[in-house]
């Protein structure tokens, strides 16, 4: 009797003790609820900084070249910063770099003009924004929280705020360079020598290249039909659609993409998922571009870089 009498008990107060430990979640859950209620609650200010700063993300990195010793140099690359809501304790807004949209939460300084922002650091790429605001321009610099999980653990940003609007009217430029330099594939080509008959094989890295095709078809503004596509390259058919997606303001994960609208001057990466933001005929014309790529195939040529 005695073991069942200490078992019963001790059984009661493993209950109580979770109970106890249950009630204490909760409580800390509704504390964290209330206090994300009121900090969203409380009111807003200095709206004339909300908005969208983008400009040069630059850091010190390791380079490779073609030919050769690695080398320490400057790398750049495009940022967004967005910030969606300043109250008189918190910046709330993202940032968007290489396809990577993070949240991030800060303070904002009124008599230095300058915000501290704090990516969340649940990704191994995160980290704090210390920028000054000077009329319409963001700089500053940025650290890595994970120094040893990025290249660059510091980097400085010179950004210029932005204005984001679609336009089915954007195309890219004919200035622009339209060659994919970041996926080369090998070729094995023979030469015969005229004199003496003997041929050699070599290998010749080429790249992908574009035609004109994509400075006539719009895919956000006419409706795209198999004749329009029957003889176009892969990549043609890749710039037409992703142009679609570009001017939706979508941030490219894919340097292929991502470099061929960070020439322009209308591109501005907004978000990670612009799907619900196609028009009717935009998704027709996705939908049909994706199965022409899927059998298109590339022209290939050499280029000096």
């Amino acid at each position: 009797m005695k073991v069942l009498k200490f078992t019963l008990i001790a059984l009661f107060t493993i209950s109580l003790t979770g109970c106890k430990k249950d009630t204490e979640t909760v409580k800390n859950s509704k504390d964290s609820l209330t206090s994300k209620k009121e900090s969203l609650d409380s009111p807003e200010l200095y709206k004339e900084y909300y908005g969208i700063y983008m400009g040069d993300f630059a850091g010190k990195e390791m380079i490779t070249p073609e030919i050769g010793e690695e080398y320490e140099g400057d790398v750049y690359k495009k940022i967004s910063l967005k910030i969606n809501r300043i109250t008189k304790d918190s910046v709330y807004g993202q940032s968007i770099v290489n396809g990577n949209q993070r949240p991030f939460r800060g303070v904002f300084n009124e008599s230095t003009k300058s915000f501290i922002l704090d990516e969340s650091g649940d990704d191994k790429t995160d980290g704090r924004f210390e920028v000054k605001l000077n009329n319409d321009s963001l700089t500053g610099k940025w650290n890595a929280y994970n120094k040893s999980a990025v290249k660059a653990p510091v980097k400085t940003l010179k950004l210029i705020k932005k204005e984001f609007a679609y336009n089915p009217n954007f195309m890219l430029s004919k200035e622009n360079d339209l060659i994919d330099w970041e996926n080369p594939k090998s070729f094995v080509e023979k030469y015969t020598d005229e004199e003496t008959g003997k041929t050699e094989t070599f290998n010749v890295s080429k790249n992908r290249i574009a035609s004109d095709a994509v400075f006539s078809l719009n895919a956000s503004k006419q409706k795209l039909t198999e004749k329009d596509l029957k003889n176009l390259r892969k990549l043609d058919m890749e710039i037409i659609k992703n142009s679609v997606f570009a001017r939706h303001g979508y941030s490219f994960k894919k340097a292929t993409y991502r470099k061929f609208f960070e020439q322009t001057d209308w591109y501005i990466p907004v978000s990670n998922n612009v799907d619900n933001d196609l028009s009717p005929m935009e998704k027709e014309n996705v939908a049909l571009l994706n199965r022409f790529i899927k059998y298109a195939e590339d022209k290939y040529d050499s280029f000096g870089r």
